[in-house]
Formats: C-alpha cells, sequence, structure tokens
C-alpha cells in the first residue's frame, strides 16, 4: 500500500470545472487472411496522418502556454531525433501499449523559462504539459504537470521536476515523466516565449473572463512584456468575459500572485490555450499558415514541422475533452523541502498515477509499476521530515 502524508497544509485554490469525458481507447480487429503488406502500410499513414493533424493545433495552440519574457533571437530552434535507445519507458508500460493504452499518443509539451533563446537545456522548463490524443476518435486531453512537483529526475535525483529540462534537455524531461508517471512518451514539443503575442493577434485575439483581482496582475505582466517588445499596450480596464489581445493575453497567462497561486497559473494557461483553440477552429488557412509562421522560428521538436504545415487546413478534426493538473489537489501538498525550497508534493505517488491513468485512457483498477512504487516510496521518505516538524 501507498504510503500517505496528513495534510497539514490549507491551499487556496480555484481548481478547474471537470468536464465530462467519453471513454477512449480503441479496439483492434481480428487479423483478417489475404491483407497484403500494403494495407498495413496504409493504416499506418492513416494514423500517422491524424497525429500530424492535431500536432498542428498543438503547435498553434502551445503558444498560448508560454511565459514570455523578452523577443528570441531564434538559436537552438529545429527538428532533433531522439535516440530510442534512450527514452526510459517503464517495463510494465510496454506491456500496456498493446492493451488499456493501446491507440493512444502521448506527446510531452515544454515552455521554456529562457530569456536567451536556449530552448534544447540549461534552461528550466516553466510550462510541462501532456497532450494525449484517442487517434480513432481525435478527442485529446490535456493534463498540467505543476512545475514544482517533486519528483525523479529520471537519474535517481529528486528535486522540482522542472528541473530536468535545465539538466538534460527534453530527453531528460521525457524520461522524467516516463519514469515517474508510467507513460510511453517519445515526442515531444518547446516553445520560446516570444510567439505568444503575434500568435493570439493573428488569430484576432481570445476571448478569457477576467476577474477583479486579476487584473492589476495582468497589467503590470503585461507592462514589462511590452517593454521588452518595445511596443505600446493597451491596460485591461473592466473585469468580465472579454476579447483580449496578445500583450493581454500574455500578461494573463503569467499570474501567479493571486488565489491558488501557481495552480491556478496552469489553469489559466490550459484556459488561455482552450480559447486560442477555439479561434484557431474559426480561422482560415491563410491566417493559420500566418499564425504558423510566427511560431515555427521558435520551436524546438523531435516532429517533422514540413508535414505539419502541409495539413494545416485540417486542424479543426481533433478537439481538446478534458483538461487537469497533476498532482491532483486533493492528493498533494506544498512545503519546503531544504534547500529545494517550495515543492508540490504528490502524497502518493502511486495513487496519483492511478488517477492520470483513469482520465488520459479510462484504465479501471490500474496497478502502476514498480518503478513508480519506489519512486514513491523515496518522496515519501525525503519529504515527509520536513512535512511533519
Amino acid at each position: 500500500m501507498a504510503k500517505r502524508y496528513t495534510d497539514e497544509y490549507d491551499e487556496d485554490e480555484v481548481r478547474p470545472r471537470k468536464k465530462s469525458s467519453g471513454k477512449g481507447g480503441s479496439s483492434s480487429g481480428k487479423k483478417r487472411s489475404g491483407k497484403k503488406k500494403a494495407g498495413k502500410k496504409a493504416l499506418a499513414k492513416k494514423q500517422r496522418r491524424r497525429i500530424i493533424l492535431f500536432i498542428v493545433e498543438i503547435i498553434i495552440l502551445l503558444i498560448a502556454v508560454m511565459v514570455l519574457y523578452a523577443v528570441l533571437a531564434g538559436t537552438g530552434t529545429g527538428k532533433v531525433d531522439l535516440k530510442e535507445k534512450d527514452i526510459i519507458i517503464n517495463e510494465s508500460v510496454q506491456e500496456a501499449q498493446e492493451t488499456t493504452m493501446k491507440g493512444y499518443r502521448n506527446i510531452a509539451l515544454f515552455g521554456v523559462d529562457s530569456t536567451t533563446g536556449a530552448l534544447t537545456k540549461n534552461t528550466r522548463s516553466d510550462t510541462i504539459m501532456i497532450a494525449s490524443i484517442n487517434q480513432d476518435t481525435g478527442e485529446c486531453k490535456l493534463v498540467s504537470i505543476y512545475r514544482d512537483t517533486y519528483l525523479n529526475l529520471s537519474n535517481d535525483s529528486y528535486n522540482k521536476c522542472n528541473a530536468a529540462y535545465a539538466k538534460g534537455g527534453p530527453e531528460q524531461a521525457i524520461n522524467m515523466l516516463n519514469m515517474n508517471l508510467d507513460m510511453n512518451i517519445t515526442d515531444f514539443v518547446t516553445v520560446g516565449f516570444a510567439g505568444l503575442t503575434d500568435a493570439v493577434d493573428a488569430l484576432g485575439g481570445v476571448m478569457i473572463d477576467v476577474d477583479d483581482s486579476e487584473i492589476s496582475h495582468l497589467n503590470n505582466y503585461q507592462l514589462c512584456i511590452a517593454e521588452d517588445l518595445k511596443r505600446s499596450y493597451t491596460p485591461v480596464k473592466d473585469t468580465g468575459y472579454q476579447l483580449l489581445d496578445g500583450l493581454q493575453a500574455t500578461g494573463y497567462c503569467r499570474i501567479r500572485y493571486t488565489a491558488g497561486d501557481d495552480f491556478k497559473r496552469a489553469e489559466r494557461q490550459r484556459e488561455v490555450l482552450l480559447a486560442v483553440a477555439d479561434q484557431a477552429k474559426k480561422a482560415n488557412l491563410a491566417k493559420l499558415t500566418e499564425t504558423a509562421n510566427n511560431v515555427f522560428d521558435e520551436v524546438y521538436t523531435s516532429l517533422d514541422l514540413s508535414e505539419i504545415v502541409d495539413m494545416l487546413g485540417h486542424v479543426g478534426e481533433y478537439y481538446i475533452s478534458d483538461h487537469s493538473g497533476f498532482p491532483q489537489e486533493e492528493m498533494r501538498v506544498t512545503g519546503t523541502i531544504g534547500s529545494k525550497g517550495s515543492c508540490v508534493i504528490p502524497t502518493s505517488l502511486e495513487d496519483n498515477v492511478k488517477w492520470l491513468h483513469k482520465f488520459l485512457f479510462d484504465t479501471e483498477n490500474y496497478e502502476p509499476s514498480e518503478t513508480v512504487k519506489q519512486c514513491s516510496d523515496k518522496i515519501y521518505e525525503e519529504t515527509n521530515g520536513y512535512l511533519t516538524k
């Protein structure tokens, strides 16, 4: 049984509303005799096409979750081929790929904390998300992994999970997610900070509900961004559901000094992402191409961007059905863990992973791998002393 903490910390958080989501997964039919290899190739080509179509949307949406500090120089961007032998996938997950996870494609989305344009490593990933795609239905679910979550960095050292990207780039960050969460991620997209304002503006802005506690922070953030970009800005003066331009939306994404702190900020990022998705589905091919052109210079990815551009006109075939954060509110605490500072601690990594697989894959009674159980015990061992003082 997983060890659990007694939660002595109160978190004033506004939780995202839980939307109902249909069952995911895909069933595979029996093999029929007489099928030629061409049939398998055609199926593989069809599945890849569906993935590429979704990635078009993700590339556009990713910009909505970035924290914008300055204009990037464009260095360190492009496509990278990850070596399959260097990607960690827990042993039992290999089996799950043919059962509970069959038919899903999972992609890591990173937004890095960089003012110099470094997208490859040596910079912490301020935004960490997993996009899980049901390739048969087009349904996608998004999960924010809170950047201060105390996890195994994939090298048996434990710290805030956003340190994995700084130490080993996307490869180590992917391994961190796979090891701690029983995932099978092999692809990623990393985006820098510069594209958000232009991308949102190219789509005509986004509709966001701004409350009274957010206005001053939103305007302060967009003032700093405007100074970095050497642009003018328009302060938000009223509360309520309204159209935000690029600078305003970027400022909104950065707010963390209200009730809910960084948990609420991650929710705002997903909120803007969904709003951008709505705008992207309304846009014509010319507008999507313009938006993509504003983004691609700031992208570092394992995916082929030329294929993505070719599929821009089919962006509407995929949809985001649900989104949430990890660890879950009722299964986490916050506390200062020595020199590592304030961290988000999963009270039981095992239980959180069970929830994650239920959320993403509709898997009942998921049994976490031995690796996850060992990580769960180690997290308890290293943090419990600080939390019970």
